[in-house]
């Protein structure tokens, strides 16, 4: 048989990893290390009552000598001749000093690197073997590979080194980070992100044994317990400089080095450069992403401790790769989010208009960060008439795709609504708007409008929960609306109804994610909001309507720790209306003594609600927008007042085109009208209808 081949055996019991024990973890490192062959602990002795017998074996009290019970193994002196199967260590790599021999193994100071003799108690076993750092190196990775933000990445790294690697790290980022393929510009600032260290006391949460750490020598704290308040926050690397050369060289090195040296000052400030013990007991290890370094960590050991090995470099720099590259996705990922996130916001409405004869409040919410982007989405459209177009939709699905469909789905929403179409109409024409982006883009949505005038709503809805009703007496209604199929479905039908809105009630419109989670049903959610809403009006009385903004925090807080399983967006509507008492309606027939006698009635009208001071204003401007409505129009022109707080005209005819303003030349006999609206007017305005178009303005009321 050839003598080069390696064959495998079975691990023996004394290298197997305890069962629960992870390396990396922070009480995963008191445990002990596997014994090498012909060694023996001192502790264990003590522990179990064993005396050592001249062979180098125990013997328990009492009793004769008996074979160990782990195997031939065991029983072998430690002189026996070398395991050929063990493979080979793998060289040093440049730069790296070997290894010391054999004979080299019990270092300096009465310590035997390979076994931990002589070590104060209560610290951390070296890894003697390159079995222990390929382990510990693999449960590293796996708890830096954990983390998905930033700080989770660094905290696992710090985690999983302290206290089985060093007993102290020193973690620096780049300020700011660069992400992808942008290049940053100006100098290279170095920012401490975070510092870790063996702490005073051990807890025994998991089942591992207490450590009895002994106390501290004075010179033991100066540098590792006050690591953040000895060491400068912010670095400059200047270029050209020995830190800079060091980041550069990618591979760590010890501190003790002449590169380490120079580069440590500049890395630390001067006040830091007593938190690096004498001798190897540091590795500077360069953090590099995919393309370029991103920082740097600094693992310490206390005097008393071993030296950091060669082999140690290499553990050094499998950290700092996973941890950069791990660093290096979590920056791309926040970005990812960060444009999702601020993509769907800027497409919500910054503020809600103000329409007479209703109050609106609103709420968003993202979802938790495990599916933080969604397709959510409220709406408040002012229309002809003083009436309001209410929407709330929400688009399937948790991506930057979604929020972007459902922009694209709001705004055909405004164009739909600027039409004046009917709420049935609206959905339908979304649901071909849906068509169109995909065939997989689907969306529920509900549509309504109020009419202020009329103390009615018409809704219209395409699979989107039930809008709730709540009353001014308290009681709380699920109002009943056909479900419809959602938006992007195709070849549906959609309904509308028409209801009641009495003044005084508050219509809740919201998304799935205030009803439904994990933890409930759609309808038990509904059920749970309508007591909400029901308990909250109690608290003001029967006779007065709990304030609109405290309705929406209260709806809020019906969220448990568990149901923000998606985002909420949430359209509160307060009912107040215009009474009869307020309005004035006529038709004009469209022949020249039109403009005389809408003079008359408008007066007439301001007499009865004792706004005589504006009778000239408004004599003025009706007379001119009548005027330019019976001049083209061919059915009756439409004239309406409205008293609120302010003083709305609004002027109807059966002609699409929309007027526009425009410099009238000294020469032109007309086109001073709308200049005349635009100067004197408070706001006006000019909307299209499916039967024409209603011209507007409003006056204050002194």
């Amino acid at each position: 048989m050839d003598s080069t081949r390696v064959t495998e055996h079975p691990t023996p019991s004394y290298e197997r990893p305890q069962a629960g024990a992870d390396p990396a973890e922070h009480r995963g490192a008191l445990l002990r290390s596997p014994k090498p062959l012909g060694a023996t602990a001192l502790p264990a002795q003590a522990r179990t009552g064993e005396t050592p017998s001249s062979s180098g074996t125990s013997t328990p009290r009492g009793k004769g000598k008996e074979p160990p019970v782990n195997g031939p193994e065991h029983s072998q002196p430690a002189a026996a001749e070398p395991d050929t199967h063990r493979p080979r260590p793998a060289p040093a790599p440049e730069g790296i000093p070997p290894q010391p021999g054999a004979e080299q193994e019990r270092a300096v100071g009465g310590q035997d690197r390979r076994i931990g003799r002589g070590l104060p108690p209560g610290r951390p076993m070296p890894m003697r073997r390159d079995g222990d750092r390929l382990r510990f190196v693999g449960a590293a990775t796996r708890r830096i590979a954990r983390g998905i933000d930033l700080d989770e990445i660094v905290m696992g790294l710090c985690r999983a080194t302290v206290p089985t690697f060093s007993d102290a790290i020193l973690v620096y980022l780049r300020d700011p980070l660069p992400v992808g393929d942008e290049r940053p510009t100006g100098p290279v600032v170095l920012r401490l992100r975070r510092t870790d260290r063996i702490p005073e006391e051990r807890d025994t949460e998991g089942g591992f044994l207490p450590v009895q750490v002994p106390e501290p020598e004075p010179s033991e704290l100066t540098g590792l317990s006050e690591l953040s308040s000895l060491t400068a926050e912010l670095c400059e690397v200047r270029p050209g400089g020995a830190l800079n050369e060091v980041l550069r060289g990618v591979r760590p090195v010890f501190a003790d080095s002449p590169a380490a040296r120079a580069a440590l000052p500049e890395l630390l400030g001067e006040s830091g450069e007593s938190v690096v013990p004498d001798g190897q007991h540091a590795i500077l290890a360069p953090l590099r992403g995919r393309r370029r370094v991103i920082g740097a960590a600094l693992f310490l050991r206390r005097p008393e401790r071993l030296a950091f090995e060669a082999d140690d470099l290499l553990v050094a720099a499998q950290l700092a790769t996973h941890s950069a590259l791990g660093i290096d996705k979590a920056v791309l990922y926040g970005r990812e989010a960060y444009i999702a996130d601020e993509l769907q916001r800027t497409m919500l409405p910054e503020t809600l208009p103000r329409p007479t004869g209703v109050r609106l409040a609103s709420r968003y919410l993202p979802a938790a960060e495990t599916a933080r982007v969604g397709g959510d989405w409220y709406d408040a459209i002012p229309l002809p008439g003083s009436r309001v177009a209410l929407v709330v939709g929400d688009v399937m699905g948790h991506s930057m795709t979604s929020a972007a469909i459902m922009g694209q789905l709001r705004t055909t929403a405004q164009t739909l609504a600027g039409l004046d179409l009917p709420p049935q109409e609206v959905l339908h024409h979304l649901d071909e708007q849906a068509q169109r982006l995909g065939h997989d883009r689907m969306a529920t949505c509900l549509y309504a409008v109020y009419d202020p005038v009329s103390h009615r709503i018409t809704i219209a809805n395409a699979g989107h929960p039930p809008p709730v009703l709540l009353h001014l007496g308290g009681r709380a209604e699920v109002l009943r609306v056909p479900p419809g199929a959602p938006i992007g479905v195709g070849g549906v039908d959609f309904e509308a109804v028409e209801l009641d809105a009495p003044a005084g009630a508050t219509l809740l419109l919201y998304t799935d994610g205030l009803v439904e989670s994990r933890l409930r049903d759609v309808w038990t959610g509904i059920e749970q909001l309508r007591e909400k809403l029901a308990a909250t009006a109690q608290l003001t009385g029967p006779d007065h309507p709990p304030p609109l903004e405290a309705l929406c925090d209260e709806v809020l807080d019906m969220l448990g720790p568990g149901d923000r399983d998606d985002d909420i967006a949430l359209l509160a509507a307060r009912f107040d209306g215009i009474a009869p008492s307020d309005v004035a309606y006529w038709f004009l027939e469209p022949e020249d003594a039109a403009p005389g006698r809408a003079r008359r009635l408008a007066r007439r009208a301001l007499d009865r609600w004792g706004l005589e001071e504006l009778s000239d204003s408004v004599e003025l401007l009706v007379s001119e927008v009548v005027t330019n409505a019976v001049r083209y129009a061919s059915r009756p022109v439409t004239l309406r007042l409205l008293r609120t707080d302010v003083l709305r005209c609004e002027v109807g005819d059966d002609v699409p085109q929309l007027p526009r303003l425009r410099q009238a030349r000294a020469t032109d006999e007309g086109g001073r009208g709308l200049y005349l609206v635009n100067k004197l007017a408070r706001r006006w305005g000019a909307t299209r209808l499916s039967t024409g178009k209603v011209v507007w303005f409003e006056l204050n009321r002194g």
